[in-house]
């Protein structure tokens, strides 16, 4: 019986885990698949991440108010998308290096700006408390869905809906498969890119906002933890579909949960080896998606991916 609790205890944990971790890379992994979609990879998610978690936790103790926190990484990293796709329009730059470049200047000009910030405390973001009906804490606890975690499974479903049915959608595909058809049609190819950059870098913000703001919900120079990087291969695995990109959210913050989930029952022996189990997860959709043997299916044609 204790054994068949301890199981239970460890699925919720799990569950309530992978909603947790998961809404940062359903944020990072929706902007990066609008960007991609234009034919544009954008590497500095990263740096746009932690500077996003950075200032919206900034804003949050300045201000008092959680949600001008949030505000505020959205426009940090639309800014740090918009500038990574105004350096791409010049030629002969690769869109790799430049993401690289504003990688390291996003984390560093974090550091350097939220030192003052490491030991104050801002308000957290508010959860809706969905296992009310349940007398057990673990079901509570697992059932405690943070706003925004609701809000990136809604954008899942409207941009897999307007990527097929809008003629923003359909315009960010024709730039993304063909730039020379594109043009022919009359687009502006470099704006489209720009634009969806900048708010593929809007919606890397805010998943930056919700580390410092909700989970873990505080600001440190390690925030990360390199799940701005690891969003780029978990949307090579979606196919540059964005429900496919909900579902492995979930997948990377279940992988992400075991450690904790681990804890929760008192495994101690060991179960650090499980706080590995994203980035061999990473490491694993990487050489699965590499095969030179077969091509990407669903890749955008313009897409520097070899």
């Amino acid at each position: 019986m204790s054994d068949d609790l301890g199981l239970g205890t460890v699925v919720l944990a799990v569950i309530g885990g992978a909603i947790r971790v998961s809404t940062p890379f359903l944020f990072v992994s929706l902007g990066e698949t609008i960007t991609e979609r234009s034919g544009r990879i954008n590497l500095g998610l990263e740096g746009i991440l932690v500077f996003g978690a950075m200032s919206a936790y900034a804003t949050a103790v300045l201000s008092g108010s959680p949600w001008a926190g949030v505000a505020v990484a959205g426009l940090a990293g639309g800014a740090f998308g918009g500038l990574h796709g105004f350096i791409c329009r010049f030629p002969r730059v690769n869109d790799v290096a430049i993401g690289i470049a504003l990688m390291l200047f996003g984390s560093g000009l974090a550091f350097f700006l939220g030192k003052p910030f490491i030991q104050p405390s801002a308000p957290p973001l508010p959860a809706i408390p969905l296992g009310f009906w349940s007398d057990q804490p673990q079901v509570q606890a697992a059932l405690r869905v943070n706003v925004l975690f609701l809000a990136g499974a809604a954008l899942a479903v409207f941009l897999w809906w307007a990527f097929r049915n809008t003629k923003a959608g359909l315009i960010l595909r024709v730039v993304g498969d063909s730039a020379e058809a594109a043009r022919a049609m009359g687009y502006d190819v470099d704006r489209v890119r720009l634009l969806a950059t900048a708010v593929g870098g809007v919606l890397a913000g805010i998943g930056g906002a919700y580390l410092s703001l909700y989970y873990p919900g505080s600001w440190n120079e390690g925030i990360s933890s390199g799940q701005g990087l690891m969003a780029v291969a978990l949307v090579i695995f979606a196919r540059w579909n964005p429900l496919a990109c909900f579902g492995a959210a979930l997948m990377f913050g279940g992988a992400g949960a075991l450690g904790p989930a681990l804890q929760s029952v008192g495994i101690s022996q060991g179960y650090y080896l499980f706080y590995a189990a994203p980035y061999v997860l990473t490491l694993a959709l990487l050489i699965a998606t590499s095969s030179p043997d077969r091509a990407l299916t669903g890749a955008p044609g313009e897409l520097s991916l070899k």
